[in-house]
């Protein structure tokens, strides 16, 4: 990835020219296209390569750009850094869909799905989240081979089956802290839990780094350096100030998602740890926007989002630091981010309301299952090659073992299914067409 320029000090490109600079915005065509990259918010390296009317200088363009964007940003400082962030049109519209907290029929239809529908929806989404998250960390598997380790709750084998697993027992961990405020000691323990068993030096496990040898560049071009993280002795009093500035609420109000975000890019910038600091940082955003009422973040997957548009995600961290920490470009691509998982959660919830509808109709006609099993033995019809091992049904519907071996072994009986050894264990697969 190109390290974006840095762009020009708007009082170098002014020294030269202050008499004539200001008559380019009389100019229509150069009004719109400035209208344009601002309701973008490109970036100089963006705005440096564009076809601008009338051929003026992009430097000419840059400084109205930035003035404008300068009266309209919202400043905020931490610790040492004075960091700034603007609400783009474009932003607001993603703020109010998800401060409805419906996103048109998304609360009906995730109350028309009943209490079993819904637990199991959840899991997977937790789940899409853990393994994406590990993905964009290097872990190298499929998104089935993890969803199966997952499921069937197997003995992770490898660094990477590790790190999902690791990962996805965090997220629910992430889950149940909705009420509980972030201290330094609990950001220890979610990298503890998220990089357990998976580091070359297990030390750097729960504890913060104690070198300034860690920064973040290009795993290939190793010469290339994106960000020095601050001095490593400064680390614990910042981490400090990030759960105080966490945890209140009162003494500057920004918008819950908006601060979480920041919170997600702070870690990534203070990188308080040798390893670890992307998956800590996402799980944090989660913890954020969760403890502060955002419900359907339980069930939305952002991290897919950001591995199908790693460059960009990266991007938006150099667009920031690069422009004098103006966080507008990261918030709005992780806005973006979410809005793209929140329509994923539209047609899935869709899909899953049909396939319930049609496991109704099976309990209409067979008298014999209950809705659960109808949904089960819908898996079984939607996949008749594949063989279904306890242990998966159990993983899939968040249920007891027992629960489920009664479940699979009561459609046996029926002989809807099954029950055949498979490389010394029995599945089940499924033997009727219905």
């Amino acid at each position: 990835m190109k390290v974006p320029k840095k762009p020009p000090e708007l009082q170098e490109v002014l020294k030269n020219n202050k008499e004539h600079i200001f008559d380019i915005v009389e100019n229509s065509a150069v009004k719109k296209f400035m209208n344009k990259c601002n309701a973008e918010y490109i970036h100089w390296d963006q705005l440096r390569y564009k076809k601008i009317p009338n051929n003026i200088k992009p430097e000419y363009i840059w400084i109205f750009l930035k003035l404008f964007r300068n009266s309209q940003s919202k400043i905020f400082n931490f610790a040492k850094w004075k960091f700034k962030f603007m609400l783009t049109d474009e932003s607001q519209r993603r703020l109010h869909i998800l401060d409805k907290g419906t996103a048109g029929n998304l609360e009906t239809g995730l109350e028309s799905m009943h209490t079993s529908g819904r637990k199991r929806y959840i899991i997977s989404s937790l789940m899409e989240e853990a393994i994406a998250s590990s993905q964009l960390e290097g872990a190298a598997t499929t998104r089935k081979i993890a969803k199966d380790l997952l499921r069937k709750k197997k003995k992770p084998k490898n660094y990477s089956e590790k790190m999902i697993v690791n990962g996805f027992k965090t997220i629910q961990k992430i889950v149940k802290m909705q009420n509980v405020k972030i201290t330094p000691q609990i950001i220890i323990e979610l990298q503890k839990e998220i990089t357990k068993d998976t580091l070359k030096d297990e030390n750097d496990s729960g504890r913060f780094r104690d070198n300034d040898d860690v920064v973040v560049g290009d795993p290939i071009e190793l010469e290339k350096i994106y960000h020095k993280p601050p001095d490593y002795q400064k680390v614990p009093k910042l981490i400090e100030e990030f759960c105080d500035f966490a945890n209140d609420d009162d003494h500057q109000f920004i918008h819950p998602i908006i601060k979480g975000i920041i919170l997600h890019f702070l870690i990534g910038y203070i990188h308080p740890f040798n390893d670890g600091n992307g998956r800590t940082a996402r799980t944090i955003f989660y913890w954020y926007v969760l403890s502060r009422g955002y419900w359907l973040f339980e069930f939305m997957a952002v991290s897919r989002i950001i591995l199908r548009s790693k460059k960009k995600y990266g991007l938006a961290y150099l667009y920031t630091e690069t422009d004098n920490n103006d966080l507008t470009y990261f918030i709005n691509y992780n806005l973006c981010a979410i809005e793209e998982a929140l329509q994923d959660m539209e047609e899935h919830i869709a899909k899953k309301q049909k396939e319930q509808s049609e496991a109704m109709n099976l309990i209409k006609n067979k008298k014999d299952i209950n809705l659960r099993q109808a949904e089960i033995l819908k898996e079984f019809i939607k996949e008749p090659e594949k063989g279904f091992d306890i242990s998966e049904i159990r993983g899939a519907y968040n249920i007891a073992y027992d629960t489920a071996r009664n479940d699979l072994l009561h459609l046996e009986k029926l002989k809807y299914i099954e029950k055949i050894t498979d490389q010394k264990k029995f599945v089940f697969i499924l033997i009727k067409k219905i």
